[in-house]
């Protein structure tokens, strides 16, 4: 009985996302009868999992941090009184001692009202992701053993949060990066402030989605971003804390981002140079940068699904495409100066880019196995910063991998214009 109610309950959740509003309503209404009947169903469809180990020494820490832009007014809520506010998580590496017999951060209920806003999923189903552990301690000691560290920023897609990648950003700090996530208020799923308001997702910014508003749009983010590298490197100098003063190494600072984190991405190396590499985890392409392209390194990497989209034959496409895409890809591409790589992966699709197929691998992992799916974006991320930013050859840039069948490299948009020794 157990095995026929996991197949009734993927059949309803799958037709539930392809059909419209007033079927889907009554498809929901019965996927939620059956999962509020049975304990089973709810741990098998959306088990308490356990993150995928970090591969790196360090173990890692985390404090928060609230900012306000008193050069820029808020524009996206409603009240131009308020000025544009943000909230920051800095991860960074720690030696393990510090953290034997600490507490570790969980996600946090963001995560579910990203779910619930991405998939259409009533986001009490996911009230439990608040008891998912993660390697994270909040305000131990940064460990000293090396002088600096490289720092990279992470943005986050559109109705999700900065804490959507979690196991990508475990990954990057124990191999010795400073990670600073920002989440961006009103394009975020939820960003709550230390006195308690919160954020929500202004669900206007899509109604009035058209090519121009997009470049509007993740031009608030771009300055977001500068924003950030602003207030860290003044931290650099005199951190509040005492913690991060003279540990930021600002002349390696990456950047990266899913989504419309991705387009926030390649904008901010476009617009400002001291982003000297940058990953884009399928995002699009809006503003300057389809102009000048990248003067900085910069890898690509898109799901088999919306790489299939760009195709003009297929006719049925991903909710991600746009008719600009492919040009605007190919304008970047062509007219950046640097290494750039464009990647493909096989069983990927939009979200798979996130830590979602843990949350749910029956729903969410599509054909690959969630750890594996995890292992390939957090691997292939790590080896372009290290190759980029550290001056370690990476040999997972090389070319196809027997290890990562999966990812394919294009031809013609990947393009190694540095000589090898330049890292």
């Amino acid at each position: 009985m157990r095995v026929l109610e996991v197949f009734v309950i993927l059949i309803i959740l799958t037709a539930m996302w392809r059909t419209k509003s007033l079927l889907k309503k009554n498809l929901l209404a019965m996927a939620l009868k059956v999962i509020g009947k049975s304990v089973y169903l709810r741990r098998k469809l959306l088990p308490i999992f356990t993150m995928p180990e970090p591969t790196g020494s360090y173990a890692i820490g985390t404090i928060y941090a609230h900012l306000i832009d008193e050069s820029r007014d808020e524009t996206l809520s409603g009240d131009l009184n308020n000025k544009r506010e943000l909230m920051i998580n800095v991860w960074y590496p720690v030696d393990q001692d510090e953290v034997k017999g600490k507490e570790v951060e969980h996600y946090p209920s963001e995560l579910g009202e990203a779910i619930n806003l991405v998939f259409n999923i009533p986001k009490k189903l996911f009230n439990h992701v608040t008891e998912i552990s993660t390697h994270v301690v909040e305000g131990v000691k940064l460990s000293t053993r090396e002088s600096k560290y490289p720092v990279l920023l992470f943005s986050p897609g559109i109705l999700s949060t900065r804490f959507q990648s979690m196991t990508t950003i475990e990954e990057l700090v124990s191999h010795g990066y400073i990670v600073v996530g920002m989440d961006h208020p009103y394009t975020s799923a939820k960003v709550t402030f230390p006195d308690g308001r919160s954020a929500f997702f202004n669900p206007n910014i899509l109604n009035r989605r058209s090519y121009e508003h997009n470049i509007e749009g993740v031009g608030i983010r771009v300055a977001d971003a500068r924003f950030v590298l602003d207030t860290i490197g003044e931290w650099n100098m005199k951190d509040p804390n005492g913690m991060l003063q003279e540990k930021l190494d600002l002349d390696r600072v990456g950047i990266f981002g899913h989504s419309y984190g991705g387009t926030t991405t390649v904008e901010a190396m476009a617009q400002d140079k001291r982003f000297k590499a940058g990953v884009s985890l399928e995002g699009g392409f809006f503003g300057s940068v389809t102009q000048t392209g990248l003067k900085q390194p910069f890898m690509y990497l898109m799901s088999g699904g919306t790489a299939a989209s760009l195709d003009p034959s297929v006719k049925e496409k991903v909710s991600v495409f746009y008719e600009e895409f492919a040009p605007d890809l190919e304008s970047v591409m062509e007219k950046s100066t640097s290494d750039t790589y464009y990647l493909t992966i096989d069983y990927f699709y939009h979200q798979s880019f996130t830590d979602i197929a843990l949350v749910s691998p029956l729903i969410f992992a599509k054909g690959i196995e969630p750890v594996k799916n995890i292992d390939i974006t957090r691997s292939y991320v790590r080896a372009f910063f290290d190759q980029y930013l550290k001056g370690e050859h990476s040999a997972l840039l090389d070319g196809p991998s027997s290890k990562y069948p999966e990812v394919k490299f294009d031809e013609v948009y990947t393009k190694k214009r540095r000589s090898e020794s330049s890292y």
